[in-house]
């Protein structure tokens, strides 16, 4: 029997954090979480790419730009939506999260999920470093640990020994 796992070593890996600036308050603090743990896992800060949409609905389009450049070998995408007064809240999420599966799906790079789908602000801040952990730094390890199990696997038509 053949087995694969990533590990989440990330050194010599290429990493874009792409960051919604919508929500600010939250995104910064995901964005400081994302940062920390690829340092924790050894990507080298020169490695890193950090690039800024208007929102989460428009982090699939630079995900999937950067994805399809050959110079990153993960892409982590960050953001808030936080549920309102109006019918925005599942527009939006669903939206962004069918939008970067897409990315992953359509260039072979893994696209981490990093977007909080929160009904309160409090909620958001809580996954964004306090009560609930950083899903920041969540979504960077997973990042790390899918482009070294991508490593890993056969490439598609191959078939491992």
């Amino acid at each position: 029997m053949t087995s694969y796992e990533g590990t989440r070593r990330g050194e010599g890996l290429r990493v874009a954090l792409v960051c919604a600036r919508f929500n600010d308050l939250i995104t910064d603090r995901l964005l400081a979480g994302a940062r920390d743990a690829l340092a924790r896992h050894g990507v080298d800060e020169d490695s890193v790419i950090v690039a800024w949409a208007p929102g989460a609905f428009e982090l699939p389009l630079v995900a999937q730009r950067l994805a399809a450049s050959g110079e990153v070998d993960a892409v982590v995408c960050l953001g808030a939506v936080i549920r309102g007064a109006t019918g925005h809240y599942e527009l939006v999420a669903g939206q962004c999260a069918a939008g970067l599966q897409r990315v992953q799906l359509d260039t072979g790079v893994p696209v981490a999920f990093g977007v909080l789908t929160t009904d309160t602000v409090e909620q958001a801040i809580e996954r964004a470093g306090t009560k609930a952990g950083n899903k920041g730094f969540d979504a960077a390890v997973t990042a790390i640990e899918m482009a070294d199990l991508l490593r890993q696997l056969p490439k598609g038509g191959e078939r491992s020994a």
